[in-house]
């Protein structure tokens, strides 16, 4: 028996890293089956429904690991504390690509959302993720609940619009100008 759950991984990282660099319209299939080395069969096999599917998948995925950095991000003493390492970890990112990556998410959103059911619905358990990790990280740092989530959601769509002006800027200052002004919020609502 082949190992082809780790070319259904490999496709869904292609897919995430391709569609985080040049947007999901202009990645092809082709493109996604040689950067993930897998076979051609795979990506049938695994996707039937197509590229599609794939996106779904790779918000899925990215989402994931975004949800996961939160959580692992170090505490400090002021509820601010943690949304600066986010920033400073997003803006280093960012500056390690040339700032030729941006949000896999947010792309593939912007140009399926809208003709692709199963892409926004992946979108929205996404996004709702991540307010909901980083309410929790907020709230455990002392801030009420209400403000926390509220906080937790101005951070989603700063810092997601934050990556496209920095992309556009070639620069992490406006990464970094969200996050302290996120966290200065956070910091005064406690």
């Amino acid at each position: 028996m082949s190992a082809k759950p780790k070319h259904r991984e490999a496709i869904i990282a292609a897919a995430v890293r391709l569609f985080r660099r040049q947007g999901f319209a202009a990645t092809g299939l082709a493109q996604i089956v040689e950067a993930s080395g897998a076979p051609k069969g795979s990506l049938y096999h695994y996707f039937p429904a197509g590229k599609a599917a794939i996106g779904t998948a790779a918000i899925t995925a990215a989402g994931e690991r975004v949800a996961a950095t939160i959580a692992a991000l170090p505490h400090g003493e002021r509820p601010g504390d943690f949304l600066r390492e986010y920033g400073r970890l997003m803006g280093g990112w960012l500056r390690a690509s040339g700032f030729r990556d941006g949000s896999p998410i947010a792309s593939t959103v912007l140009e399926q959302a809208a003709q692709d059911d199963a892409i926004a619905a992946a979108a929205r358990t996404v996004y709702a993720s991540w307010r909901e990790a980083m309410a929790s990280r907020l709230s455990a740092a002392g801030l009420p609940d209400d403000a926390a989530d509220r906080i937790a959601l101005l951070v989603i769509t700063n810092m997601e619009g934050s990556l496209i002006l920095a992309r556009a800027e070639r620069s992490e200052a406006p990464v970094l100008a969200a996050a302290e002004a996120l966290a200065a919020l956070a910091d005064a609502s406690r």
